[in-house]
């Protein structure tokens, strides 16, 4: 496979994880957990892989941005999640 097809395989993979992620929350078959964040990491990695490669900055960025608020998100429900799991304190 060549790069430009690897880059538009990134691009529709992308918008389909996005597009998944959104219809699955909206239909309330998921929350906003840590699946949903993982699609939407997955989905903005993808899509700014594309938008790089066919040199959109603006679409790079805002997909660079949904990246760095996924990645917030899923470090929250983590830390949620540890303190959730963690021994009371006496």
């Amino acid at each position: 496979m060549t790069g430009a097809v690897l880059i538009e395989a990134a691009g529709w993979l992308g918008a389909a994880a996005l597009l998944l992620a959104y219809g699955l929350l909206s239909s309330g078959r998921v929350k906003a957990g840590l699946g949903y964040q993982v699609l939407n990491l997955g989905g903005s990695v993808a899509l700014a892989v594309n938008a790089i490669g066919h040199r959109a900055l603006p679409s790079a960025a805002v997909n660079i941005v949904w990246l760095v608020i996924g990645l917030a998100a899923v470090r929250g429900l983590t830390a949620r999640r540890a303190r959730a799991d963690a021994p009371p304190v006496p």
